[in-house]
This record gives structure tokens, C-alpha cells and sequence, in this order.
């Protein structure tokens, strides 16, 4: 009943910047937290980045530094700067939400996918 649409992405230089939306739409619905993950052909799907409505947030090691995620809770709306682009972080990156709905708890969300790409 949550739906995540991604947008930002494109390619950039190495040494550039990118900014990652994701709206959050539907009824019903309360969210816990939204995050951003990655994948790459042949990879498994790793955690970037994750904000709590409270504004807690946890990095993968990988981007510490270098990317920071925000959000607008009444828009329900997250976001990703992404700094200092390297070509290891191209891949298609998906936002995630954890939500509430009516009485029932902990449900997840994935959005489509933006593909970022980092050239050399």
C-alpha cells in the first residue's frame, strides 16, 4: 500500500555529486524509517544508507563521509547526497521504507530502482 518512486540519478564524473529523492505515497500508512540500498550485476543488494522519522541515521562504511541522507517527514520524502562519486559506487540504487498500516506492523517497500553511474 506503499508505493516509492526514486529519481536523481544519471551519470556523473568521478569526484562529482548526485541527489537521490524518494517520495513515499499511499494510504493508511505510518513510516518508521526509509534508507537507501544498492546492486550491481553479480553482487548481492548492500545497505547504503538509513533515517529514522526521528532523524537517526546509519551509513554502510563504504560511503561514510561521503554521502548523507535527510528527510522531510511531512512529505514523505527521503533523500541521498552523494558526494565525491567514485566508480565503485555505480549501481542502481533503491529506496526502502518500513512502514505501519492500520493495526498491522513492519511492512517494507522497494522502489524501482535509479541507475547512478560513475565514469572514470
Amino acid at each position: 500500500q506503499v508505493q516509492l518512486v526514486e529519481s536523481g540519478g544519471g551519470l556523473v564524473q568521478a569526484g562529482g555529486s548526485l541527489r537521490l529523492s524518494c517520495a513515499a505515497s499511499g494510504s493508511d500508512f505510518s513510516i518508521n524509517a526509509m534508507g537507501w540500498y544498492r546492486q550491481t550485476p553479480g553482487k548481492q543488494r548492500e545497505f547504503v544508507a538509513a533515517i529514522t522519522t526521528s532523524g537517526i541515521t546509519n551509513y554502510a562504511d563504504s560511503v561514510q563521509g561521503r554521502f548523507t541522507i535527510s528527510r522531510d517527514n511531512a512529505k514523505n520524502t527521503v533523500y541521498l547526497q552523494m558526494n565525491s562519486l567514485k566508480p565503485e559506487d555505480t549501481a542502481l540504487y533503491y529506496c526502502n521504507a518500513n512502514y505501519d498500516r492500520r493495526w498491522m506492523k513492519g511492512f517494507t517497500s522497494w522502489g524501482q530502482g535509479t541507475q547512478v553511474t560513475v565514469s572514470s
